[in-house]
């Protein structure tokens, strides 16, 4: 089979894997690249979902890339404007034009003699399988199946007479104008579909089984435009953007180290939305602490204004089975719907599912441990780009980039092309997320285990990264760098 080889290969034309691109170019104007995307269209998440009001749940002045401004008034920005910033990053940079479309990865097998990756990625209707090689892969294609969404199995489905759709597999000819609708969900997809469709639906009711904490926000930052429109772009973006990360930051720490002094403030500004007399008790009032997990944002308080106007209600209950009319609950409430919206989370998925061998044998990624949230033990030149639970993604996976290039030159500068991380087997190691989230928890068994200490552990705090992965030593005594040299037919591949 016919290879073309490039000193690096992406994983992903989405947010992240645009974000490498720029990197690679800028920090290693000599090493070829080529980004192997799945679907026909740059932007990942943000073309892949559909569904009416997609937006961020993160400011975009954190989102967004660290070398090109948001210009744009809105901070919490919607799915369209979040998928032209992308596409014309893209586009500006002459990234578009690296970009291999329809390529499904499947498989990469790394070979120590060689000190390269051969990837097989299968193309077309056909599936034809396509073989390129690489000296670094680069996993930029996030942490989801996107295939399908998770959809827990409900009793009585098929004797629903109205329709039942996936937020990830938004139909185009839905109209649910004038209907009842059901959003079966708590989480950012829920509250964002909620308000959005009471614009035009009958009654949208949002039904949970617990509740989630939930902190409206204004969708525009007056702080930054006023910076706009004072300083140069860069400028004002930079600033704003520190702020917003040294906000985030003491935020998490206090939740952390307050929890209870947290809860009492969000459940506060929610009862100051709704009134003295709505429920937040059962409704708005979760039983675990802030940010064990993730916290809900909506911009200008629009799913309470849709409750307070009474287009809009949260239900808070178990299904027992679907009717032909509706949902009927363990309460014997019966919530009729004409549709019912499945807001109930994604499939995680580690690197897309791929394949990784190593010298002729399989790797068990869930056996690894990950080292600096971006690469794995026992697996040489292999990194992938994995945001923050607590804050934006973009801001670790700037990072990670950063790194990225620095081990390549360095590599390179060396003349010792193989970077692999080391595991000590002394080191304890945790779960790779410390998040209670059930979308979480159905996938994390598929993950590496991160360890007790560095550069094992996982800080989810931007400004430590930043000086690990900035400024840090690439030589740590943990990342081992080799020349190729013939391999042993056995090997401990998580050591």
């Amino acid at each position: 089979m016919a290879t073309e080889h490039f000193d690096v290969l992406i994983v992903g034309a989405g947010l992240s894997g645009i974000g490498a691109a720029y990197h690679l170019q800028a920090d290693c104007p000599r090493k070829t690249y080529a980004i192997l995307e799945g679907r026909d269209a740059i932007g990942g998440t943000w073309d892949l979902f559909r569904y009416p009001g997609i937006r961020s749940d993160s400011d975009m002045y954190t989102l967004g890339y660290a070398f090109k401004p948001w210009r744009e008034a809105k901070a919490i920005a919607d799915g369209p404007s979040i998928l032209k910033y992308v596409r014309d990053t893209a586009v500006e940079n002459g990234i578009d034009r690296h970009i291999r479309f329809g390529h499904q990865v499947k498989r990469a097998s790394w070979s120590s003699a060689d000190a390269r990756w051969t990837v097989d990625a299968e193309v077309g209707p056909d599936r034809q399988v396509v073989r390129l090689t690489c000296n670094f892969l680069f996993m930029c294609s996030g942490y989801y199946d996107y295939a399908e969404g998770y959809t827990p199995e409900f009793a009585g489905t098929d004797r629903f007479t109205g329709r039942i759709v996936h937020p990830q597999k938004w139909p185009e000819d839905l109209d649910y104008s004038g209907k009842k609708v059901v959003v079966i969900g708590s989480g950012a997809t829920a509250v964002t579909l909620v308000p959005e469709m009471a614009k035009t639906a009958g009654h949208v009711t949002m039904l949970q089984r617990s509740p989630t904490y939930v902190v409206s926000r204004p969708a525009e930052d007056a702080a930054a435009n006023w910076l706009r429109a004072k300083l140069p772009a860069k400028l004002a973006y930079g600033i704003t953007r520190w702020r917003n990360v040294l906000f985030g930051m003491l935020f998490f720490n206090l939740a952390r180290k307050k929890p209870q002094k947290t809860k009492e403030r969000i459940i506060g500004m929610v009862r100051e939305h709704l009134g003295p007399d709505y429920d937040v008790a059962t409704h708005f009032t979760p039983r675990y602490n802030p940010w064990d997990q993730r916290l809900c944002l909506v911009p200008d308080a629009d799913l309470f204004d849709a409750i307070k106007q009474g287009s809009a209600s949260v239900v808070t209950d178990h299904i027992e089975t679907f009717t032909e009319t509706g949902v009927k609950l363990k309460s014997g409430q019966e919530l009729a719907a004409d549709v019912v919206v499945t807001a109930t989370g994604l499939k995680m998925q580690l690197l897309s599912g791929l394949e990784v061998l190593v010298d002729g044998q399989r790797v068990n990624m869930a056996d690894t441990m990950s080292y600096k949230g971006m690469m794995y033990s026992g697996v040489p030149n292999l990194a992938s780009a994995f945001g923050y639970t607590n804050a934006s993604w973009t801001l670790k996976c700037d990072l990670t980039c950063e790194y990225v290039c620095r081990l390549l030159n360095h590599m390179e500068r060396t003349g010792r092309p193989i970077a692999t991380p080391r595991a000590d087997p002394t080191v304890e190691t945790a779960p790779w997320l410390d998040f209670s989230s059930g979308y979480v928890q159905r996938g994390i068994a598929q993950f590496p285990k991160q360890g007790t200490k560095k550069p094992w552990k996982l800080h989810q705090n931007y400004a430590l990264d930043m000086m690990a992965l900035r400024f840090g030593s690439v030589e740590d005594g943990v990342m081992q760098f080799s020349k190729p040299e013939p391999v042993a037919a056995s090997r401990d591949l998580a050591a």
